[in-house]
């Protein structure tokens, strides 16, 4: 069994609160975490809305079923159950007992409003993602805090650019990175894909024409890593905007894609606000658009936005447990210049990121980050570009250089 970081987070969430919601997309290995959770004495009981028994029994009567819950339960896959998530606030308030209830969800909290507008000050929401490339090789990750408290650390370990596609392509999905054979790798993403659309869709809206929902994906994964411009999306797609928009509302609250929100402050200068679309994984992208190795050697620009969503995830994967509260951002000017990622923390210092796929860097690679750095003065802190190359270098007054692997090494 591959350990989870976030596990330190749920475990010291559950001795403070008296519920934690776990949520993230399907088979990211939720119920994997409950179950260890449980095999260690954290928690005792185990009930899965999957169940047809267990959810007829709290469709005939929710107030008794919850009346029986015994303590530190975990409830899995609640968002098909909305309507037992009010009696969970009574049963809460009456025991307040920190640890009480683990639920999961494989829709965002933001889109079960039951949970929202019932539990908001009674739970912790924490977030599982697809495996990141520590857990993959068995290390904690550190490399975000490390950036906001001094400069990157020397990093020995290079990664190849074949190494580098084949991660791209293989993804964090558990079911996937354990799967050996390519062939097989592919068929389970489509199927899961099938599958989440199939089912998972109704659990949290209405949605009358689910044929649209795998082509709007492909389309949302051609554009990976780059800016959200619903008009232009809803041209290609032939989905009128208001429509368009409940869409990729659903598919974000299934965690299939990312919104990365654009940075942004009353500077002077004209900065783009809209948000970066990320796909949650690199191996669904892969799947998406058709991409394999040998693809990806031979199309540097489709490489090159993979590489930049293997990254995006890579530092969200760590934000959610990280100590140190960051927000993940992109900043783009008017005219063009951007860097591909910003990490801000609570106090405002920002770290920028820029991701590059060649294992040549020059003084251009650092334009956007001067331009953020001219702006903001001494609130960049630091500014990172990545690449598949051996060297952690600084290369001007706060600029550094750093091979990507430098994000899960030791």
């Amino acid at each position: 069994m591959i350990a989870r970081t976030l596990a330190e987070r749920v475990r010291d969430s559950l001795r403070t609160m008296p519920a934690v919601f776990l949520q993230g997309a399907r088979q990211v290995g939720k119920t994997t975490l409950a179950r260890q959770l449980i095999a260690e004495g954290v928690m005792v009981h185990y009930v899965s809305f999957d169940d047809p028994i267990v959810l007829a029994s709290v469709k005939s009567d929710p107030l008794t079923f919850v009346r029986n819950l015994p303590p530190r339960i975990v409830l899995d896959e609640v968002q098909g159950v909305p309507e037992l998530l009010p009696l969970l606030r009574l049963r809460i308030d009456e025991r307040r007992e920190p640890g009480d209830l683990l639920l999961t969800g494989s829709a965002t909290s933001l889109a079960l409003s039951q949970v929202a507008d019932t539990l908001v000050g009674r739970m912790a929401v924490l977030t599982l993602m697809p495996l990141s490339q520590g857990e993959i090789e068995g290390v904690r990750e550190h490399w975000i805090e490390r950036v906001f408290e001094g400069e990157p650390s020397f990093c020995s370990s290079e990664i190849s650019l074949s190494d580098l596609s084949a991660r791209l392509v293989r993804g964090g999905y558990p079911a996937v990175v354990t799967c050996v054979d390519e062939t097989a790798r592919s068929e389970w993403l489509s199927a899961y894909l099938d599958t989440i659309l199939a089912r998972n869709v109704h659990q949290i809206a209405d949605i009358e024409r689910l044929v649209e929902l795998p082509r709007l994906l492909r389309l949302l994964a051609t554009g990976a890593c780059q800016t959200l411009n619903v008009a232009n999306l809803s041209r290609e797609s032939g989905i009128p905007q208001a429509t368009l928009n409940r869409y990729l509302a659903v598919l974000e609250a299934l965690f299939l894609w990312i919104r990365v929100p654009a940075w942004y402050a009353n500077l002077g200068k004209r900065l783009l606000k809209s948000p970066k679309v990320m796909l949650n994984d690199t191996g669904l992208l892969a799947m998406l658009v058709g991409a394999d190795e040998k693809r990806l050697a031979q199309d540097p620009l489709l490489l090159g936005r993979m590489v930049e969503n293997f990254v995006g995830m890579e530092l969200l994967k760590q934000i959610t447990f990280t100590p140190r509260r960051i927000q993940l951002y992109h900043f783009r000017t008017d005219r063009g210049e951007e860097v591909d990622f910003v990490l801000e923390d609570a106090g405002g210092t920002l770290v920028g990121v820029e991701v590059k796929a060649t294992a040549t860097i020059g003084r251009d690679a650092f334009r956007g980050l001067r331009v953020l750095k001219q702006m903001v003065g001494d609130k960049l802190r630091l500014g990172v570009v990545l690449y598949p190359g051996p060297h952690t270098l600084p290369f001007e007054d706060g600029f550094w250089v750093q091979p990507i692997s430098a994000l899960w090494s030791a």
